[in-house]
């Protein structure tokens, strides 16, 4: 009978672009302020990836700090999973370019990308974790990266201020101990349209005139179901990695608004002693690449925290969400 093969998260990476941009210079674009910003977000600035600052590169940079983190060659790289909703190419796929950057025996591993919005990151850790658990891969690289900057219109006050760019990583491997547990997942896709593009890409096809299809969300509706579903979906993943909410170190949500980041920690019941990941106040919301970025700050500011449960939670467009408890590299 063969042993039971395990998972876990191997090396952390990240990436972040090198502009810095404050509330005072998204609020040229919009009619707001920096205290209204602060107020409603708690973000005070975020990053805007340059022309050179690909969506390639970005993850490139993630991925090779997660591969060094984990001591992994690329050569060992069986697949990468690309995550991003941001990608304006259909083709190729956003992960057999990272790959391709890499270079060595990562040129020849299996690629593929998910776009599951700001549950991105989750749904492929899920993904990853049972791909190495099933022998299907050894070691495999999950990048989340966006630029959301080049879909969010910046005149938009309903999300101008809120979104900024930037790529994290991890690398999944072979353990002896399960460090991913089951991942959490769904939708309520019933409220599909509340982050959303107004019409697809073909329409500028037919029609000049119809307008960049920048993203559009409609806010008390995603902040309203924030803070009351993901409630349910955080309690899901606790039971399904039978932990209890007293037994975790870290606390790593989506990082979307600072207000739901806080409704969340009540509603929880979490010990004042859980560390929380709260870099959505000088990063902004990046999508599919806030968690495994959160994820790899975190790790870096709180070593001591190796080894212990952290919570990940993942919501957004779609309205996906996801969930999974992991032992911290």
């Amino acid at each position: 009978m063969r042993p039971v093969r395990h998972a876990s998260i191997a090396g952390t990476g990240g990436y972040l672009p090198e502009r810095i941009v404050d509330n005072e210079e998204v609020c040229a674009g919009i009619d707001s302020t920096d205290e209204w910003i602060v107020r409603r977000s708690g973000i005070r600035r975020r990053r805007f990836a340059g022309p050179q600052e690909s969506l390639a590169v970005m993850g490139h940079a993630a991925g090779t700090k997660a591969l060094a983190a984990a001591g992994i060659p690329v050569e060992r790289v069986d697949c990468v999973i690309a995550t991003t909703m941001s990608h304006l190419r259909q083709a190729p796929a956003l992960a057999t370019r990272i790959a391709h950057l890499l270079g060595g025996g990562a040129q020849q591993a299996a690629g593929f990308d998910v776009n599951a919005g700001c549950a991105g990151f989750c749904y492929a850790l899920g993904l990853a974790r049972d791909l190495v658990a099933a022998g299907s891969a050894e070691h495999v690289l999950v990048v989340g990266v966006e630029r959301m900057s080049d879909i969010v219109d910046r005149h938009d006050r309903t999300s101008a201020f809120l979104f900024g760019d930037g790529a994290g990583a991890v690398v999944v491997s072979p353990s002896d101990i399960p460090g991913i547990a089951p991942v959490v997942w769904g939708s309520d896709s019933d409220h599909g349209d509340a982050i959303a593009q107004p019409h697809g890409w073909g329409r500028l096809r037919d029609d000049p005139d119809a307008g960049y299809p920048y993203l559009r969300m409609q806010g008390p509706t995603v902040f309203r179901w924030a803070v009351t579903r993901m409630r349910e979906v955080a309690l899901a993943a606790l039971a399904a990695a039978r932990v209890d909410v007293a037994d975790l170190v870290a606390f790593v949500p989506h990082q979307a608004n600072e207000r739901i980041t806080d409704a969340l920690v009540q509603a929880l019941g979490l010990p004042p002693d859980v560390l929380v990941a709260r870099d959505v106040t000088e990063l902004g919301n990046t999508a599919a690449a806030s968690v495994p970025l959160a994820l790899d700050r975190l790790v870096s500011r709180a070593p001591e925290a190796g080894g212990g449960p952290a919570l990940l939670l993942g919501f957004g467009a779609g309205l996906l969400y996801a969930g999974q408890v992991v032992r911290l590299p």
